[in-house]
């Protein structure tokens, strides 16, 4: 009889209920439930595996290089961080208020690390988010653009509620490339949340897109409405090659 009531629950996908049901059906026999309360009890059970698969999937679809948490980041090696800053960054507000964040610092300090936390917490609680390096998201909408599919690649990337870019600043791009970049930040300017990442101060962002007047539109949308957190600190990369080293 359970197997074939195993059997049904897993066709239903209820599988949240199948992974608890021996549980409850012990608690209904023992601790006299009554059989409302016990299926109450296994719908929750249900409710809960649901939301956590949703959220792993949610994660997946993201595409993280790595998956790491504001748990996992050392705040002491890093004390010119505002570290309250962060965790309320990490309450999801700004994607209410339509905000961008700005995470400004050399290479290693933890930019990247901060904003996959912060794209984590808003997966998992059913925010779409996308994560992509601004190198790899400028040459599919020029690779978009040979095929006449540049304002649909566009709408694409529009479609993410936060959509975090990786490394502005660390490889040149062309005037088309530039324009397309451009297009992209109006469409989502006080529409969706955008996180960045970069190690050049606004006023080089012309060496990266090639023209003083695109480079400052882009930068002008970006910074309206945004939290920008500059990083001042070593590379976590030095410390964990030192460390190694110091072990061998």
């Amino acid at each position: 009889m359970i197997n074939d009531t195993l059997n049904k629950l897993t066709d239903l996908k209820l599988l949240g209920i199948k992974e608890h049901i021996s549980e409850y059906l012990d608690k209904i026999t023992n601790d006299n439930l009554s059989f409302l309360e016990g299926l109450n009890l296994l719908l929750e059970e249900e409710l809960k595996h649901r939301e956590k698969r949703y959220s792993q999937n949610n994660i997946k679809v993201a595409h993280f290089p790595f998956v790491k948490t504001l748990n996992d980041f050392d705040f002491d090696f890093q004390p010119s961080i505002n570290r309250n800053k962060i965790i309320d960054l990490s309450t999801l507000r700004f994607l209410e208020e339509k905000k961008n964040i700005i995470f400004y610092g050399d290479s290693g300090v933890g930019k990247t690390h901060l904003a996959i936390s912060i794209g984590i917490e808003a997966a998992s609680k059913r925010h779409s988010v996308y994560f992509i390096n601004c190198n790899d998201l400028i040459n599919n909408l020029l690779e978009a653009h040979k095929e006449n599919k540049s304002a649909e690649r566009i709408k694409h990337y529009c479609k993410y509620q936060l959509l975090i870019i990786d490394e502005i600043g660390y490889l040149p791009t062309d005037r088309n490339g530039a324009n397309l970049f451009f297009q992209l930040i109006s469409k989502r300017y006080e529409n969706k949340s955008t996180i960045i990442t970069t190690n050049l101060s606004f006023d080089r962002w012309n060496e990266t897109f090639g023209d003083v007047t695109i480079a400052n539109a882009i930068i002008d949308r970006l910074i309206h409405h945004s939290e920008i957190v500059n990083i001042k600190g070593k590379s976590y990369r030095l410390k964990e090659l030192k460390e190694k080293l110091e072990i061998s």
